[in-house]
């Protein structure tokens, strides 16, 4: 029996600020027609959901439009960045609890056959908040209760960049303190899926019997210089076939009639890119 997934990334919805919403009605369409078992949106579901609730609902309808089973997790758009690299908008309480208020638990698992799908709050890492010490021990009793079952752990932001031992403290995946954190957590428990989004580009990279997969964005590519050397940017989402004996196969889909919108196109939606240009 095959369980599909479809992970879609970063639709950054506003019913005010609509400039990736035709992307994101055209993800749907394709959706509906081809119905996967489960959606799972892996953050930056709403365009400023860390400050407006507006756009955390906005995004909440559109997604309950599908007619689908769905889930999602939140990302740095929507409950704020880790508070080691925020520019602006460090996770805190009260963007926790607006999530909650809209999308109920912040990670949550799921189990089908086979598998056990594993969501978690990737901003939280090092925040400090009581939720941080609540998820790990969340993550214990969920690995230590797999029972057999093949693990596919989802989160917003990559585990890393190139390999677990990278030290770059960037706001592009985990840093080393939380990936370290994490990573005890699961103890000997190792995901055969690692699936995230944030960085806006496809990638698939298998590491020591762990596929690490980067959706695209239904909404939007980012300059080259803003994640520079990580994938392909594209548009589209991942549809991942999970086979009840533990085998899988992930892979890209495209979406017809989607744009390959840029960001630096629409600065009304987050301001002009550039000022975080690196300097030549």
């Amino acid at each position: 029996m095959t369980f599909r997934v479809a992970q879609i990334s970063d639709t950054h919805l506003s019913d005010t600020k609509r400039f990736f919403l035709a992307n994101f009605h055209h993800t749907a369409a394709h959706l509906r027609e081809s119905r996967p078992d489960l959606v799972v949106n892996t953050g930056d579901i709403s365009l400023n959901g860390a400050d407006l609730e507006a756009d955390l609902r906005f995004a909440l309808a559109e997604h309950q439009s599908l007619g689908l089973d769905w889930r999602a997790i939140a990302g740095n758009h929507d409950v704020g960045d880790n508070v080691e690299v925020a520019r602006t908008q460090p996770v805190n309480a009260e963007r926790l609890a607006r999530w909650r208020g809209v999308f109920g638990p912040a990670w949550w698992q799921q189990d089908v056959p086979g598998w056990r799908i594993l969501a978690l709050d990737s901003l939280l890492s090092g925040s400090g908040l009581a939720e941080d010490e609540e998820q790990d021990l969340f993550v214990r009793h969920a690995v230590e209760t797999c029972a057999g079952r093949a693990l596919l752990l989802m989160l917003h932001k990559p585990m890393f960049g190139h390999h677990p031992g990278d030290a770059a403290v960037d706001s592009t995946w985990l840093t080393p303190a939380p990936r370290a954190r994490l990573l005890a957590a699961l103890g000997t428990a190792r995901p055969k899926i690692v699936a995230s989004g944030h960085v806006h580009q496809w990638r698939q990279l298998a590491l020591d019997g762990t596929l690490h997969v980067t959706a695209p964005g239904t909404s939007f590519i980012t300059p080259p210089w803003f994640h520079p050397g990580f994938g392909v940017r594209t548009i589209g989402f991942i549809e991942h076939r999970l086979e009840a004996d533990g085998s899988f196969h992930s892979g890209l889909v495209g979406i017809s009639r989607t744009v390959l919108t840029d960001l630096e196109d629409f600065p009304d939606a987050y301001g002009d890119v550039n000022r975080w240009k690196p300097a030549a």
